[in-house]
């Protein structure tokens, strides 16, 4: 197995046009004395998301912002996995939401679908990719989980996405409740961070 290649520069690309998603990861980043910037920033456009997996997107998403930029990006793919539908909304999260980006459209759809189903099981889990990429089309790329229950209504004007209506195991608030701090440290994004610290900024 290649050792993987370790990140040196101090001003990184996040490749995301998602508000929520830059502040959370340049929090992670801001121990390590890393500037961040949203390919939004740099006008680059949204590449279409044509993986079938988290990581494949998270890939494409680095690759194309580092190559928009020339410099090394970093790409979140992540989202809402629930047991009783399959596995969906999954890759398709954001897609969910519309192209309004209305997540309380989404979190209603996803209510709407188990109802339908006719189930009690209100397991998920939110999974994250993170994908570092350089200019040379080189990545480094690794996967978080946390598992939860989902709650209706949804509860909690925090976070962002389908927070309100997910709640990780061994808690009583949802993301949508939880001090941000507190999400921060335990969340799917921080478990994929922390690999990817581990491989990749540690020096």
């Amino acid at each position: 197995m290649s050792t993987p290649r370790r990140f040196t520069g101090r001003d990184l690309v996040l490749a995301t046009h998602n508000r929520g998603k830059l502040g959370e990861i340049a929090a992670l980043l801001a121990p390590f004395g890393i500037t961040v910037s949203a390919a939004s920033d740099h006008g680059l456009p949204e590449p279409e998301e044509t993986g079938l997996t988290f990581i494949a997107n998270a890939e494409l998403k680095a690759r194309a912002a580092a190559t928009g930029t020339g410099a090394p990006a970093l790409a979140d793919d992540s989202g809402l996995a629930v047991a009783a539908l399959g596995g969906e909304p999954g890759i398709y999260s954001a897609r969910w939401a519309g192209p309004s980006r209305d997540f309380g459209l989404a979190m209603a759809s996803v209510r709407e679908r188990l109802a339908a189903a006719g189930t009690t099981d209100h397991r998920a889990a939110f999974i994250c990719a993170l994908s570092l990429a350089w200019p040379d089309g080189h990545a480094e790329s690794f996967e978080g989980r946390l598992d939860g229950t989902l709650v209706f209504p949804p509860r909690g004007e925090r976070g962002f996405g389908y927070d309100p209506i997910f709640m990780p195991l061994g808690y009583e608030q949802t993301f949508g409740e939880l001090d941000p701090a507190e999400k921060h440290r335990i969340s799917h994004r921080a478990r994929a961070f922390a690999k990817l610290v581990a491989a990749c900024f540690q020096r």
